[in-house]
């Protein structure tokens, strides 16, 4: 997993206590939970890029898609 950077939270006695009493592993639970709101925000973000992305190929037309791609092929 490589280098490992400590983050802090306050959090309510009583919560902290509950969780304690639960058996909750609360270093993994709040790493999982980091780790799920990332995966969820990137999502996100690559969907916003892809519809933007989805817009501006809409406004090319088929012809000039053809050409870029014809005219890629041959500078190979």
């Amino acid at each position: 997993m490589g280098e490992h950077a400590t983050v802090t939270a306050k959090i309510p006695v009583e919560l902290k206590e509950r969780l304690k009493n639960l058996g909750v592993n609360v270093s993994r639970l709040i790493r999982e939970a980091l780790e799920l709101e990332a995966n969820r925000l990137e999502g996100e973000r690559i969907r916003r890029l892809a519809e933007e992305a989805g817009e501006i190929l809409q406004k090319i037309s088929a012809e000039e898609l053809v050409e870029a791609v014809r005219l890629g092929r041959e500078g190979r």
